[in-house]
């Protein structure tokens, strides 16, 4: 099974299905902060969290219009650039008064190239205010669309302790429901690799969410970045990276398992080369997609051939 020319249903494959072109993503930096950082809940963050907050590749200090603009000049001498996902990234995106977050998300809603806004936040930070507000704005821009991504990164409670991820799976699941209950498509963060977890924690996770039919995955290898406290456990060798075969391997079999109709948004992740300490292959990012469709090729498997329905 194909989509397109991919062993699986990738974003880029679903966008191009929607809107009959690639779509591309435009991070922003909301100047947002994380209650796991602002005393609330922890000041660390979770352990593999750099400064940036997951947002390094995103602009700050302009408005979503001037970080957008600027965004779209990448793309400058591409046959591409006539819709965008606007992807609110930097740490947690909810996590301010209601009406800032309401001008925000206008901002970038407004703007006509934008096709809909990703916003990357926590599922503790999805208070029924905030709620109210997704679902106002689903029915007022019905033309476009919003999405919301949750960081769960494991199922596992003894690696989410020892991540610092601040919240038990039960917020999960609750912040799952209220969100199908307002019609918003949900994506999962899952890293594979964390400290102490087995194949089997990783896989667990992703059959966790193909029992939930969640909307959309990311698959994210963890990186070890410098200035974080996952590069000091690294650094005196109390755990090891995925090696590149090893992550291959693990990438096709959560794949095997998630539904055919669950889009996956990432199935590896960019660490900024500046921070990044380990794995050094992953910089290689054609490397890794090239061999992982012609590993699933070889192998002759896709995406959902392990998936049973409960």
């Amino acid at each position: 099974m194909l989509w397109n020319d991919k062993p699986y249903h990738s974003l880029d494959y679903e966008m191009k299905k929607q809107y009959g072109e690639k779509v591309y993503k435009l991070s922003v930096n909301a100047g947002m902060t994380c209650p796991n950082r602002d005393g609330t809940l922890g000041v660390g963050g979770c352990i593999f969290c750099s400064e940036g907050g997951s947002g390094d590749f995103a602009a700050r200090g302009e408005s979503v219009r001037e970080q957008l603009e600027r965004g779209k000049t990448f793309f400058h001498g591409k046959n591409v650039g006539r819709l965008f996902i606007a992807y609110f990234q930097a740490f947690t995106n909810t996590y301010a008064p209601v009406d800032r977050l309401e001008a925000l998300y206008r901002d970038a809603l407004d703007v006509e190239s934008v096709a809909g806004i990703s916003i990357a936040t926590r599922p503790d930070c999805l208070g029924d205010e905030v709620l109210a507000l997704l679902e106002r704005l689903k029915a007022e821009y019905a033309d476009k669309f919003i999405w919301v991504e949750l960081g769960l990164q494991t199922t596992n409670e003894a690696t989410a302790l020892l991540i610092r991820r601040g919240y038990k799976l039960g917020v999960f699941d609750g912040a799952v429901k209220s969100l199908k209950g307002i019609g918003i498509p949900i994506i999962a963060h899952v890293i594979l690799g964390l400290p102490s977890e087995t194949r089997a924690d990783m896989l667990a996770t992703c059959q966790y969410l193909a029992d939930m039919r969640i909307d959309g995955v990311k698959l994210q290898l963890l990186h070890v970045l410098k200035n974080t406290p996952l590069a000091e456990l690294y650094e005196r060798g109390t755990f090891e990276t995925l090696g590149f075969d090893e992550y291959i391997d693990i990438v096709i079999s959560c794949l095997e398992i998630l539904p055919p109709d669950t889009v996956i948004h990432r199935v590896t992740g960019d660490g900024a080369r500046k921070l990044l300490i380990a794995p050094l292959w992953s910089t290689d990012k054609r490397r890794v997609l090239n061999t992982l469709h012609g590993e699933m090729k070889r192998r002759g498997t896709f995406q959902g051939i392990m998936y049973s329905h409960v």
